[in-house]
């Protein structure tokens, strides 16, 4: 059994036609509950938390707010990206569909491996378009790990036959992940890491495409 490991955010998913809006439109209705005072992050400081936990994410952009506002954010933030997700905002890198249909016609089990929510994971996946390509989703929130090598570590514990296995994202994380389970790694620059990033990868990548030529 062969299989390809695919970080979501920055990877496949163009995250921020999603998650931007859903980021603006929690902090508003933070505030209007009384959960929050401050003002919205820029953009940019969102974008530079994808791949992270939410844990991670919140200690970042909320580091003084106690847990338990944090766990409403959780909820309210989950709630707005679902909403967009089924208004078919999200958008996919050029290329992954075509590029893993024809991983799956030569053979290889495709996972999704994200620090996301289970629920958030789910959701994309079921509005893809391309649902039947995944043998499984492997999320943060449905196993509660707190890194992504501990997700891919899981993964492996939980297929055993998996005797050939490529680690592909965008982030620093993606390809520790890789690396400490003993994985080859892609890291994919067109997403939301940049070269310096991803200096540790064993390929690097311009766009989905060349992830095909790269895998045998």
């Amino acid at each position: 059994m062969k299989a390809a490991f695919f970080d979501m955010d920055g990877t496949l998913l163009h995250t921020e036609h999603v998650a931007v809006p859903a980021f603006r439109e929690s902090f508003e209705e933070m505030r209007k509950l009384g959960l929050y005072k401050g003002p919205t992050p820029p953009a940019e400081m969102l974008l530079a938390q994808l791949g992270k936990t939410l844990d991670q994410i919140w200690e970042t952009l909320l580091p003084d707010i106690p847990s338990e506002i944090r766990v409403k954010a959780d909820q309210i933030m989950l709630d707005k990206e679902l909403a967009l997700i089924k208004q078919g905002k999200s958008v996919y890198y050029p290329g992954v569909e075509e590029t893993l249909n024809d991983l799956k016609d030569r053979g290889y089990d495709i996972f999704v491996v994200s620090n996301g929510l289970e629920e958030y994971i789910a959701g994309l996946v079921k509005y893809s378009g391309f649902s039947e390509l995944f043998t499984d989703l492997y999320s943060a929130g449905r196993f509660n790990t707190k890194t992504k090598a501990d997700l891919v570590a899981k993964l492996l514990a939980d297929y055993p036959n998996i005797k050939e296995a490529y680690m592909i994202g965008d982030r620093k994380s993606d390809i520790e992940a890789g690396k400490a389970n003993n994985l080859p790694t892609i890291g994919c620059l067109f997403g939301y890491g940049d070269q310096e990033e991803l200096k540790d990868a064993d390929h690097l990548v311009k766009s989905f495409k060349e992830i095909g030529t790269l895998l045998p």
